[in-house]
C-alpha cells in the first residue's frame, strides 16, 4: 500500500519508479514485478539455496541492502533478487539479527547464527567449508575459523553435486518417451545450456507444432513441460479470443502476444491452430479479415521467439494449415503425436498406480492392453474411477477388481463419445 511504498523509496531501499501504482476499491496499491528467472518471496518462506551460486546472490542483496539501511530488522523482508534487495515490511514481530537470519536460511529454518561456524557447516552440510566462507563474506561477515581449502576435493563435490542436480531436473514425460525425448533436446536442453548455444548462433528454441487425433496427448506434453519450466503462460484460442467484428480477432490476438513478451521469458500456446492459421484458398480463408489475421501471426510469431517466447502450437487438422505457417522460420519443428502405443500406456499406468496405495493383484500389463490406440484421458480416468470405487466400497489401496469395474466403465461410451448410461424420470 501506499505508506509502505513510500518508506521504501524515501529509505533509498528502492528507487523511484520501480514500482507500479494502481488503484483499486478506492485506494492506490504499488506492484513490483519480477520475471520466473528471479525470486520474488518473503524470507521466511524461501528455501534453503541448492548452490553457491544461489547463496551468493542472497548474500549480496544482504550486503546491499545493509549500505543503505543499517536499521531495519530483515527476517520479515522480501528477498528481491532482480534488484538485489532485501526489503523489509516492518512488521511487529520481535526483530532478529542478521547472523541468525542468514544461518536460518542457508540451514533451512534452523535458527542458528553464522558465528557459529562450526555448528554452521554441520547442518549446511551441501556446500563445503571453503565455500561457505566465500558465502558469509560476500553478506558481510567476518570468519573468525582457518578453514582449509582442498580444490581437488572442492572440485570433485562441485561436479558431483552439478550432475545431481541436472538428474534430478531433467524433464520427464511419462508413457511418451518420443515427444520427452524431443522436448529434451530441442528446448530443454537449449534453454538450460544458453550460452553454449549462444555462441554457435543459437539464442532461443525454435516455434513447435504438435499434431494429432484427440486425445492423444498433446495438451498434457505442454502441460508438463510448462510446469517444468516454471514460466508464465499464455493461450491463443477461438473461445477467448475469436470475434466476429473485422479487426477485433486480430487486435486480441495481438495483445497476447504483447502479453507474452512482456512477461518473458514465457510460453504462446495456441490451441486450435486451424481456427485461425487454415490455408487461404480454402473457402473462407481467403476473406480480408482472416487474411487480416493470418497476417498478424505470420509477423508477431518471429517477432515473439526473438523476445524468448516458446510457442507452441497444436492442431488435430494439420493438412487445413495454411503453408506459409508452416514454413521453417516460423515453425521449425512439426511433430505428430500419435495415440500411445500399448507400451507407452503400460508405463503410464506403472507411474499413476505407483503414487496410490495398490494391492499386490494389479497387473498393469492385462490393463495396457485394453487401452492400446485410445486416448490417454481415458487411462488418467480409468485409474481415479478406480480410486473412487475403492474408497466407495470403504478400502485404503486400490485392487485388481476394482481397476476393472473401472474399465467397463471407461468403456461405456458409445461411438460419437457419449456416455451410453441413462438416466430418466417419470
Amino acid at each position: 500500500m501506499e505508506p509502505l511504498a513510500k518508506k521504501w523509496v524515501s529509505s533509498r531501499l528502492l528507487d523511484a519508479g520501480v514500482l507500479s501504482p494502481f488503484h483499486f476499491g478506492g485506494k492506490v496499491f504499488h506492484e513490483l514485478f519480477s520475471s520466473a528467472l528471479h525470486t520474488l518471496v518473503p524470507i521466511a518462506q524461501y528455501k534453503s539455496p541448492n548452490s553457491k551460486n544461489e547463496a551468493l546472490a542472497l548474500a549480496d542483496a544482504l550486503r546491499a541492502t545493509r549500505e543503505r539501511d543499517t536499521d531495519s530488522t530483515l527476517h520479515d523482508a522480501l528477498y528481491v533478487e532482480r534488484l538485489s534487495r532485501l526489503i523489509p515490511t516492518y512488521s511487529l514481530s520481535p526483530s532478529v539479527s542478521d547472523d541468525v537470519v542468514f544461518g536460518t536460511w542457508l540451514t533451512g529454518g534452523v535458527p542458528v547464527s553464522v558465528h557459529s561456524f562450526r555448528r554452521l557447516c554441520s547442518l549446511a552440510g551441501w556446500m563445503s567449508a571453503s565455500h561457505l566462507q566465500d558465502v558469509l563474506q560476500k553478506a558481510g561477515f567476518e570468519v573468525q575459523e582457518k578453514v582449509l581449502r582442498d580444490k581437488k576435493t572442492e572440485a570433485t563435490r562441485e561436479k558431483s553435486q552439478t550432475q545431481e542436480q541436472q538428474k534430478q531436473k531433467r524433464f520427464v514425460l511419462t508413457g511418451r518417451p518420443e515427444l520427452e525425448r524431443f522436448i529434451n533436446e530441442h528446448v530443454i536442453d537449449i534453454i538450460e545450456n544458453e550460452s553454449r548455444y549462444k555462441v554457435l548462433g543459437i539464442d532461443f528454441p525454435s516455434a513447435i507444432v504438435l499434431h494429432g487425433p484427440p486425445g492423444c496427448g498433446k495438451t498434457f506434453a505442454i502441460e508438463r513441460m510448462v510446469d517444468y519450466l516454471g514460466w508464465p503462460s499464455f493461450q491463443i484460442e477461438a473461445s477467448s479470443v475469436a470475434s466476429p467484428y473485422i479487426h477485433e480477432t486480430s487486435k486480441k490476438v495481438a495483445a497476447v502476444f504483447d502479453k507474452a513478451m512482456q512477461n518473458a521469458p514465457s510460453v504462446l500456446v495456441i490451441d486450435e491452430m486451424e481456427a485461425f492459421l487454415s490455408d487461404r484458398q480454402m473457402g473462407s480463408g481467403s476473406s480480408h479479415h482472416r487474411v487480416e489475421e493470418m497476417a498478424e501471426f505470420l509477423r508477431r510469431i518471429p517477432e515473439a521467439i526473438k523476445n524468448h517466447v516458446l510457442i507452441v502450437a497444436m492442431t488435430n487438422r494439420i493438412e487445413m494449415i495454411d503453408s506459409a505457417i508452416l514454413r521453417r522460420g516460423r515453425f521449425d519443428h512439426i511433430v505428430k503425436v500419435d495415440m500411445a502405443s500399448e507400451e507407452e500406456i503400460c508405463s503410464l499406468l506403472k507411474k499413476l498406480i505407483s503414487e496410490l496405495p495398490h494391492t499386490d493383484d494389479v497387473d498393469v500389463i492385462l490393463l495396457a492392453k485394453s487401452f492400446a490406440g485410445r486416448p490417454l484421458s481415458d487411462v488418467t480416468f480409468m485409474v481415479r474411477e478406480g480410486a473412487r470405487l475403492a474408497a466407495r466400497a470403504g478400502m485404503d489401496a486400490i485392487d485388481q477388481s476394482r481397476l476393472l469395474g473401472a474399465l467397463k466403465n471407461t468403456s461405456a461410451r458409445s461411438g460419437d463419445g457419449s456416455s451410453s448410461r441413462k438416466i430418466g424420470f417419470m
